[in-house]
């Protein structure tokens, strides 16, 4: 009887530890991929910036007077050039073309309703605590990016992501997205897992995450193997809703996706020089 329980203590102690082992391998991939975190964080961090705006909203309602309001707002921004370019997705820094383009597709006396937005001002926040003025020099709606630039070019370069080497996922593939928090969180660089939940390939190819992600718009995502693979930002299409349709988080007519680095450099590219701060801007380019 002793010789059977200490067999039976044996199997039990192997079955354990065995159970451990397992347990040890399934860790594995999840540290390593936390690990390709952490170096890209360290690596890329400076080139995730914040971009403080000023934006004045105006809404008209039918049987309403308009109402405005002015706000102040941080948003992310990814610097994709040393001299300072930074793309941004436009939903979040000029709100009003995402709405009115949602907007079209309503019924008749809902389209009738306006929202207009007007950036006054826009800075790049330093890590030292100063702040770069600069403008919008290029605007994309159809790929939902904005471009801005310093109003006066650096005196030193700055951190830049380099997208000619952008990556590519798959369906299901683990991807790394990298961020700056606000100001209640002390504005701290912060990383996240995502994983890519389909790929589109029409209209163009872009990346969806899954719907448990944590999305900040105009944050760059990295694959596992450390290359860009793009940036967040707003997809919409017209389709006839209604205004709470619009706003539902449920809504198919917007959605958050990850536009790849190619198409971003390609829309870079037209990016016009920023003009001396005395002379007097002109509209940015619309695409």
């Amino acid at each position: 009887m002793k010789r059977f329980r200490a067999r039976l203590n044996w199997f039990l102690l192997r079955g354990f530890l065995a159970a451990l082992g397992i347990a040890s391998l399934q860790l594995t991939p999840a540290d390593e991929l936390a690990d390709k975190g952490r170096e890209l964080l360290n690596k890329h961090q400076h080139a995730i910036v914040t971009v403080q705006i000023v934006l004045k909203m105006r809404f008209s309602l039918p049987g309403l007077s308009s109402q405005a309001n002015e706000y102040k707002q941080d948003l992310t921004g990814t610097v994709i050039d040393p001299s300072g370019l930074t793309v941004l997705a436009l939903s979040t820094c000029e709100p009003s073309e995402l709405i009115q383009n949602m907007m079209s597709g309503m019924s008749e006396d809902d389209s009738k309703s306006m929202v207009n937005s007007e950036l006054s001002d826009i800075k790049l926040l330093q890590e030292d605590g100063s702040e770069v003025p600069a403008d919008i020099v290029l605007r994309d709606k159809d790929l939902d990016l904005a471009f801005i630039r310093p109003k006066t070019r650096p005196s030193t370069p700055m951190a830049a992501l380099d997208l000619s080497q952008a990556g590519t996922a798959q369906i299901l593939d683990q991807v790394i997205s990298l961020n700056r928090l606000g100001e209640a969180a002390g504005r701290s660089y912060a990383a996240s897992v995502e994983r890519i939940s389909s790929v589109a390939r029409k209209p163009r190819l872009f990346y969806l995450p899954s719907g448990d992600s944590s999305v900040t718009m105009g944050a760059p995502v990295f694959t596992a193997d450390g290359k860009v693979l793009g940036v967040f930002v707003m997809r919409s299409i017209n389709r006839k809703s209604s205004f709470m349709d619009m706003l539902s988080s449920r809504s198919d007519a917007l959605t958050p996706i990850i536009l790849p680095g190619a198409d971003i450099l390609k829309a870079a590219r037209q990016a016009p020089e920023a003009k001396p701060e005395a002379q007097k801007t002109e509209p940015a380019p619309t695409k």
